[in-house]
């Protein structure tokens, strides 16, 4: 959903995708071919928020700010599911794994990687190409060509899902039956777990 707060409303370019259970309020803009999961917070209510074009922010990401701090997530950023950006800057082509959490006044380097479950702490600044993982974080070594080449694979992925959410996507009513091979309603789901199904050794 998308909400006005005060005299702000959100902007958004035609061909992002921002998802119903999305929630994107007040002072916003996100550029083309942006993918918003569900269950994104995108809350420009204190301050800005700006994705520039081709990032995406999965499930249940939040971002948000302390008053008058303007967010930035620059070209191709990557948010992972879960991960929380609050008042930081996050650099062109960078990834922020899985339930990372970025804080206040962070500034990301062009084309970092943030290892999962990462927490940087505020004021923290790092260079471009830092690999960062940990509690507190740091950098461990410089990411590589090859890594940076898997990551930046990895979002163009998502900037070709913008479109085709916005071409295939649709809500409906779930099956009750696995389709046969004509289309028409087969056999019940017959769930076993691992030890039912791994085979004998």
């Amino acid at each position: 959903m998308i909400y006005r707060f005060r005299q702000y409303i959100p902007v958004i370019h035609p061909s992002a995708w921002v998802h119903p259970q999305a929630a994107v309020t007040g002072n916003v803009m996100i550029g083309s071919d942006v993918y918003i999961g569900p269950g994104a917070a995108i809350r420009g209510d204190w301050g800005k928020i700006i994705i520039e074009d081709g990032c995406n922010v999965q499930e249940n990401c939040t971002i948000h700010m302390f008053p008058g701090v303007t967010v930035v997530l620059k070209q191709g950023a990557h948010i992972g599911h879960g991960a929380i950006i609050h008042g930081a800057t996050i650099g062109a082509n960078c990834l922020v794994g899985m339930n990372a959490v970025i804080m206040d006044n962070v500034v990301l380097g062009d084309e970092c990687i943030v290892g999962a479950l990462t927490f940087i702490k505020a004021d923290t600044a790092f260079e471009r190409r830092s690999l960062i993982v940990g509690n507190p974080a740091k950098k461990i070594k410089t990411v590589s060509d090859e890594m940076l080449q898997w990551k930046t694979e990895g979002t163009k992925l998502y900037q070709s899902l913008s479109a085709q959410m916005r071409e295939y996507w649709t809500a409906c009513e779930a099956l009750t039956e696995i389709p046969d091979a004509d289309g028409e309603s087969g056999h019940s789901i017959v769930y076993k777990t691992w030890n039912e199904s791994k085979p004998n050794q």
